[in-house]
């Protein structure tokens, strides 16, 4: 599973690369100040939270752990459901895509609530 776990937050890191860069080229002249801020912050948290993954594939070399494995799930999930609401409510506009946003931030902090406790278990 560390594997899985550390080449998913390679391509979840690549991403952030790719989505930050067309937002700072393709987007700063369309997108209004506070819906280019929005994207902004959705670019934030997913590299945040996609070198978190990456940390915690590691420890799951080391310490192979059920909790860790949940743990990277639920970052994955928060990734892809508060950086992407973010994302699409910024390019869209449509600000009722914005309540789905704190379902992702609830899976950041139980991924990092997991970690926790699998390190804690160890």
């Amino acid at each position: 599973m560390s594997k899985t776990i550390i080449i998913s937050a390679a391509i979840f890191l690549a991403l952030a690369v790719a989505i930050g860069a067309f937002g700072a080229h393709a987007l700063k002249e369309k997108l209004a100040d506070d819906l280019l801020q929005i994207y902004k912050t959705g670019v934030e948290y997913h590299f945040y939270h996609a070198l978190g993954l990456l940390l915690v594939g590691i420890l799951s070399l080391y310490m192979p752990s059920n909790l860790l494995n949940w743990s990277a799930l639920l970052l994955g999930i928060g990734i892809v459901v508060f950086s992407g609401s973010l994302y699409v409510l910024a390019i869209s506009g449509i600000r009722w895509i914005g309540a789905i946003t704190p379902i992702g931030g609830l899976s950041f902090i139980a991924g990092w609530i997991l970690l926790i406790f699998a390190v804690l278990k160890k």
